[in-house]
């Protein structure tokens, strides 16, 4: 099985054209194209679960910097995720509002 990272995808793009793309190499296990969790729009870019190595390879060697719909795509083998997903630790403290300033502390000047 090989986990598929698909990116520069048409913002019309959806799961069942991305299915129907990938399965002319063989059997797409699933296919999944990332929204914005706000809005729900595509965010451009998605990931294909394929059943069979090679059949996964020839896809990556098929479709990658091919067009479609306008758009050159880059297709290649997904990076394994990394534990915590991205983002910051929400641990680690930091941010706040960089103080500011206080009238009432300083001596006025006028």
């Amino acid at each position: 099985m090989v986990n598929i990272f698909v990116s520069n995808l048409s913002f019309k793009f959806t799961e069942d054209s991305l299915n129907q793309l990938f399965q002319q190499y063989g059997t797409v296990n699933s296919s999944k194209i990332i929204t914005d969790k706000f809005t729900g729009k595509s965010r451009g870019f998605g990931f294909v679960e394929m059943a069979n190595d090679e059949e996964g390879h020839k896809a990556i060697e098929g479709l990658n910097e091919t067009e479609h719909d306008g758009r050159s795509i880059s297709v290649s083998v997904a990076k394994p995720r990394t534990e915590g997903g991205g983002g910051r630790d929400r641990n680690s403290g930091g941010g706040g509002y960089g103080g500011g300033r206080r009238d009432n502390d300083r001596e006025k000047r006028w």
